[in-house]
């Protein structure tokens, strides 16, 4: 009652409902309140979410005019929860910057993202719908997507087809495009970030850390912001200089991840993955799908040049490309004469390719701590001239540091943590026991 989700009337009927269902010698008795939730949203009066914060004594479960429904994710700078507006009925998102981070800089950046989102309007992208305060509470009301991101999707279903893949990816670049040329940069375009619904529709989401080209006015000018495992050599080496070119690299790394499923460079930490987006080539994409095409490895290759220049310099043409394997209909053949931009494939042994694979699914590969430019992997590519060598015989020096980096940690785990905990589960019985026999030792001495 006092939530306001639940009129008097929708209480009694519940309620009666229960007594009803009850033995009589007990139907007189109290109503737990457990029970009661149960009833309120079997009767669609409440969801289980409300039910659930309800019993917890929670009554407040609205944002201004909007009620929240439910929970819906965890975002880097805040919380996602579904819910309607209480007059018009619209299902919607509703973005919440946690009190908790609410400095003058974090509400400044979300303001930023407000407005930007409120100047774009494109069915490839999620549209802004309101925003507000209520109280201390900063939030943005967004369309709800009924759906999954494409980072699900890949870790429920597997690899998808070069057809489907095709399909996400060209409509993620149509609306990245539209972005572009509102001179305005994703810069944090990933797999988690691209919506797909039950019906195929495609949006891109989260603007959270998009900024204006040449905006200085924006706080995280300069600054190395991203995911690890998307991160362009650009936004590494010299952020003050990204691109719409810089959205494309992502955009590509993501096509690799959706038609592997696998990240291009998986294990290690941020600093790892970002030294690796500068030097190194990513493996050949059909060691994980042999059904890709050596025109479409070219067409990922060219959205993932490590020089900005080099790369398909527009989304509009990125959806171009991938317009014909989208439709499955007139695949184009391009005889390419340049150098394999890849990781050798494996050789043709079964062997071989599951002892590969298995190392390279755990992120095992490992790296010389004083010298991070030395890889396991088999080859080796040059930041500065793009070509692939045997890294015994053509190692390249460490670029200089780059500037700070502020990313997500990337979607592999490092196997670091592992090592050091069987590390310590041997090491510290180990310890234990020599001081227990040195101890017996000095104590016999004694005597």
């Amino acid at each position: 009652m006092i939530s306001g989700l639940v009129t008097e009337d929708q209480l009694r009927l519940a309620i009666a409902e229960i007594r009803n269902s009850m033995p009589p010698e007990s139907a007189t008795g109290p109503i737990d309140d457990k029970k009661l939730g149960e009833k309120l949203t079997e009767q669609g009066v409440i969801s289980e979410y409300q039910a659930d914060q309800l019993n917890a004594g929670r009554t407040k479960l609205n944002l201004g005019p909007y009620i929240i429904t439910d929970w819906i994710g965890q975002g880097g700078m805040g919380q996602v929860f579904k819910a309607v507006h209480e007059m018009m009925g619209r299902e919607c998102a509703v973005k919440v910057l946690p009190q908790s981070k609410a400095t003058a800089e974090s509400i400044a950046n979300f303001r930023r993202e407000i407005r930007m989102q409120a100047n774009l309007d494109h069915h490839n992208l999620v549209r802004a719908y309101d925003a507000g305060e209520d109280g201390n509470v900063h939030y943005l009301v967004v369309e709800y997507v009924a759906g999954t991101d494409l980072r699900r999707l890949v870790r429920s279903k597997g690899k998808l087809t070069v057809q489907q893949a095709s399909s996400i990816i060209m409509n993620a670049a149509t609306g990245i495009e539209y972005a572009h040329r509102e001179q305005l940069v994703h810069r944090d375009v990933k797999p988690g970030n691209i919506l797909v619904t039950p019906d195929g529709t495609v949006k891109v989401s989260d603007l959270g850390l998009a900024g204006f080209l040449e905006d200085s006015t924006d706080p995280r000018h300069g600054k190395t912001v991203g995911t690890a495992d998307y991160l362009s050599p650009e936004q590494i080496q010299s952020p003050l200089n990204i691109s719409k070119a810089t959205d494309i690299y992502s955009l590509g790394c993501t096509l690799y991840y959706a038609v592997t499923g696998k990240v291009p460079y998986p294990g290690g930490t941020p600093k790892s993955k970002a030294r690796r987006h500068l030097e190194e080539t990513p493996w050949h994409p059909r060691r994980f799908n042999d059904e890709i095409s050596d025109e479409y490895v070219d067409l990922i290759a060219d959205m993932m040049e490590k020089d900005p220049q080099d790369r398909i310099q527009s989304c509009e043409e990125v959806a171009q490309r991938l317009a014909p394997w989208a439709t499955d209909d007139n695949i184009p053949v391009v005889h390419s004469s340049r150098q394999s931009r890849w990781m050798p494939e494996p050789p043709p042994s079964v062997e071989n390719e599951r002892i590969v694979i298995n190392s390279h699914d755990t992120g095992s590969a490992s790296y010389d701590v004083a010298d991070l430019a030395i890889s396991e992997l088999s080859g080796q590519v040059s930041a500065s001239t793009g070509s692939v060598g045997n890294q015994d015989s053509q190692r390249t020096d460490m670029p200089a540091p780059p500037p700070p980096i502020l990313v997500e940690p990337g979607e592999e785990q490092s196997s670091a943590a592992v090592l050091i905990m069987w590390s310590l589960s041997i090491a510290i019985p180990v310890s234990m026991l020599i001081g227990f026999v040195l101890g017996y030792l000095f104590s016999r001495s004694e005597l």
